[in-house]
């Protein structure tokens, strides 16, 4: 039994579609809130939060929700058309609410100010401060803007969770880390194409431009991947014949559709320590991806945008040799082989300073764009190993629920020993620290491995990748 590519390519489009939006938001959202509003760092950084307390709470729902969602286009289609089309609209409209504060931004005369003989510091806080009493003599943009937000955010946290599961859904248990690596090539390519319409629109290079052209672009490129997936993927054909090849592979075990199994306490401590893994590194891997373009610019005076295109590109090339490796090796073991490359590559991070070199940080950070993808692609497939076959959506949500919690964790506890200590000595050092805590607690998971499958002829004994 082998892999279906092209199928699991088809399903894939939604995670392409969702990564694209990520890469997009991420870039922007904080360039408008601080340059167009003039909302401290930690303000701006409280907004950008909101997407992981959404996510918290709203991703368990919906992938519950969609679980229990009977249509004849299926369970997980509905929520991806409903939610990616809401989310395009009011992606775009903020980016006319964005326009109108940029108008009078424009029309006092902020960016013509000159820095005359303010140190940069000194400089900065006084164009933030002249921003920000624009605003507030007029907040409405402002509570306009996070509002629309909040709607955009709402849309995403809808569908995120149906479209993940939805791998699962059409793919036999033991296939699914070599599936998972197709959805995560899929999603960074998306990534990876806005990254570059981020240059050709130049987002990182003006700080009072309009975005409407630039997120247009990105929803054209959202929309392709969202028609692609709509025409191609038969949702309910797909995933009965799931159902049928998951039959022919049951071997005394509970069928993938036994409601009536619950998890065993083996079982149960197995999915803790999952979780508990996928929070531990996530606050590592995040605390260096969230801050890294400040660290970059402001400690080592580096530029950050190439460094992550190679990290992702270094993921991208790794990714389909990984499926294959961990259907080989057992996903567990090849989990803990990517958080020591992981925390290896956090580790020599550390001795890179302002005077080394800024090739060196190429490597580094194609090391851990390996380790990253390594366990990216096996730790979601643990986790719905272990679930029953109406329940995927609801452990998807388990899934999210750690690594988005983590993400809230991070920045703060990041932000805080950075104060405390020094970000110049404490950036790459907790990084490393917690990817390390993830090795521990992943070392005593006993369940959540792929079995084997079964070689019934001398064709399916050649497919041992």
């Amino acid at each position: 039994m082998k892999l279906n590519y092209k199928r699991t390519l088809l399903v894939g489009m939604a995670f392409f579609l969702i990564l694209a939006f990520w890469q997009a938001y991420d870039a922007i959202i904080p360039l408008i809130l601080t340059n167009h509003f003039g909302l401290t760092q930690a303000a701006s950084g409280a907004v950008m939060s909101i997407d992981n307390v959404l996510a918290v709470f709203m991703l368990p729902i919906f992938g519950a929700v969609s679980d229990r969602t009977k249509t004849k286009y299926g369970k997980r289609t509905p929520f991806i058309f409903f939610g990616t089309i809401a989310s395009i609209i009011f992606f775009i409209a903020l980016t006319f609410i964005d326009n109108y504060q940029l108008a009078k931004v424009v029309a006092a005369g902020i960016p013509d100010i000159q820095q005359g003989t303010m140190t940069t510091a000194e400089y900065s806080e006084y164009v933030r401060q002249l921003t920000v009493d624009l605003t507030m003599q007029n907040p409405l943009p402002l509570i306009g803007f996070i509002a629309t937000v909040l709607v955009v955010l709402i849309a995403m946290a809808t569908f995120r969770s149906p479209a993940v599961a939805l791998m699962p859904d059409v793919t036999v248990k033991p296939l699914r880390s070599k599936a998972n690596a197709i959805i995560n090539l899929t999603g960074t390519a998306g990534g990876i194409i806005v990254l570059v319409l981020g240059m050709v629109f130049a987002t990182s290079k003006n700080y009072y431009m309009e975005y409407t052209g630039y997120v247009i672009a990105v929803c054209a490129v959202m929309l392709v991947g969202f028609i692609i997936f709509i025409l191609s993927v038969k949702e309910n054909k797909w995933a009965e014949e799931m159902e049928e090849q998951s039959k022919l592979l049951e071997d005394k075990q509970p069928s993938e559709s036994d409601s009536s199994r619950k998890l065993s306490k083996g079982e149960f401590t197995s999915l803790l320590l999952i979780l508990a893994s996928v929070a531990l590194w996530y606050i590592g891997y995040n605390s260096i991806t969230s801050k890294y373009s400040v660290y970059a610019t402001n400690i080592l005076g580096f530029d950050f945008n190439f460094t992550l295109i190679i990290a992702q590109a270094a993921a991208i090339v790794s990714y389909i040799p990984l499926g294959i490796l961990s259907s080989k090796f057992g996903r567990r073991k090849t989990i803990l082989a990517g958080v020591i490359i992981l925390a290896t590559a956090f580790f020599i991070g550390n001795f890179v300073t302002p005077t080394t070199p800024e090739v060196i940080m190429y490597p580094v950070f194609s090391l851990a764009g390996i380790g990253w993808a390594t366990i990216n692609v096996n730790s979601f497939p643990m986790v719905v190993e272990l679930a029953k076959g109406g329940d995927v959506g609801k452990y998807t949500g388990y899934y999210y629920t750690a690594s988005m919690a983590a993400q809230i964790v991070a920045p703060i506890l990041s932000g805080f020993l950075y104060d405390l200590i020094g970000m110049r000595y404490m950036f790459f050092a907790f990084g490393t620290a917690f990817v390390a805590f993830s090795f521990v607690t992943m070392l005593f998971v006993k369940h959540g491995d792929s079995k084997p499958l079964p070689k019934k002829s001398k064709l399916e004994a050649m497919d041992v990748d």
